[in-house]
């Protein structure tokens, strides 16, 4: 094998593999039942992938516009005004993306400058940190704390400085399950008025909200959504994470410096898929339903662990649910889920795993977003632990 012959400096030095992979790839060593990466075990409507080869036949296999297929942008716009009554303009103000992780990392490549500050809310979905620093930001990271995870705005205020370029925000919120509240987003725009910090609304759960709630949209804010970055991923609302295929809405001056990166690091998207999307969204219920269908998954995993010992904490949204095992053992979350995947049979996360020093809180995240003979199979095991 060629070696490189000569030093390397990393650009990211204190990032190695992603505890997903870590954990999928033991579980799959191990044959163990996955509840640790956050993806379905079960496939959309077939519906949509003769949608896909429909549009593959007819010969739309080309580039799609670089801000993404308009019929798909007029789609989103008017599933966005029919939730949260925002008019986005199709031609400035939304884009369609490669995923949510692209959008994610090129609105912070768009934005942040050397020496700029990013807030961050710890735990913290592992994709934020390294596009900071990539860009040359320095991370401000505020901790929510267990087993709430609410934000202490007092302490989000004496974070902010004059440095503060962008405050990065996910609700509902991976891997803690929690929603934030239209007076969360109320004191976010209080904080950041007058001023130019920009947000990034990490919003890719937003249809999987539970117990009647509303999720509280940027978009939905008229003041946060003038100085919003806001994501959603049709990937987590159709079960096609593996398509890869997101999008981002902004006040059309974010827009044009997003659109700047993005013409670059990505260009456009699949031109088929795009197609296909916009035909499968004329059915709304396909969204609508989504909250009904993982409160299902969520009662039904949590019922079959009622006779564990885990302590399960509130998932009042996303397809995460939190347990605390400190009745169980008194291993570190990383040794307890790889005794878990070896031993007893399913894989986890160790929330330690989203903090930067490592803080464990004895608390492990399980996906419930499969099918029940998997949940019941994996709780059957969970429960002799």
């Amino acid at each position: 094998m060629p070696s490189f012959p000569a030093p390397i400096e990393s650009r990211l030095p204190n990032v190695g593999t992603t505890i997903f992979t870590v954990m999928s790839r033991l579980a799959q060593e191990c044959g163990a039942i996955n509840l640790s990466q956050g993806f379905p075990d079960f496939n959309a409507e077939d519906l949509l992938f003769e949608r896909v080869a429909h549009w593959m036949r007819a010969g739309h296999n080309q580039y799609a516009p670089m801000a993404g297929c308009l019929p798909l942008r007029e789609a989103i716009a008017a599933k966005v005004e029919a939730l949260y009554g925002a008019r986005y303009d199709v031609e400035h103000e939304i884009t369609v993306t490669a995923g949510a992780t692209q959008a994610l990392f090129t609105a912070v490549t768009a934005c942040v400058r050397p020496g700029d500050e990013v807030i961050v809310f710890e735990p913290v979905y592992d994709a934020y940190v390294p596009a900071i620093e990539l860009a040359g930001g320095r991370v401000v990271r505020l901790r929510l704390a267990a087993p709430d995870y609410r934000p202490d705005w007092a302490a989000v205020a004496a974070a902010i400085t004059p440095r503060t370029r962008m405050i990065m925000i996910n609700t509902p919120h991976n891997p803690t399950a929690t929603v934030w509240s239209r007076d969360d987003l109320d004191q976010l725009a209080a904080l950041t008025r007058n001023t130019g910090i920009v947000v990034v609304a990490d919003e890719v759960y937003e249809h999987i909200v539970f117990d009647g709630a509303t999720h509280a949209s940027c978009a939905a804010h008229e003041e946060l959504a003038a100085r919003s970055f806001v994501v959603s991923s049709f990937g987590k609302t159709y079960h096609i994470t593996g398509w890869k295929v997101g999008y981002l809405l902004a006040p059309r001056e974010l827009m044009a410096e997003f659109r700047k990166v993005h013409q670059f690091n990505v260009f456009t998207v699949n031109t088929p898929v795009q197609l296909a999307l916009t035909d499968y969204m004329a059915d709304a219920s396909r969204h609508l339903g989504l909250a009904g269908f993982y409160q299902a998954k969520r009662d039904f995993f949590r019922a079959a662990l009622a006779g564990s010992r885990f302590e399960l904490l509130p998932s009042r949204g996303t397809y995460f649910q939190l347990a605390r095992y400190e009745t169980i053992s008194d291993m570190g979350d990383a040794t307890f889920c790889e005794h878990l995947t070896r031993n007893v049979g399913v894989a986890a996360i160790p929330v330690s795993a989203f903090f930067a020093d490592g803080r464990d809180e004895r608390v492990i995240r399980f996906c419930f977003a499969k099918n029940e003979r998997t949940l019941a199979a994996a709780c059957e095991r969970l429960c002799k632990v």
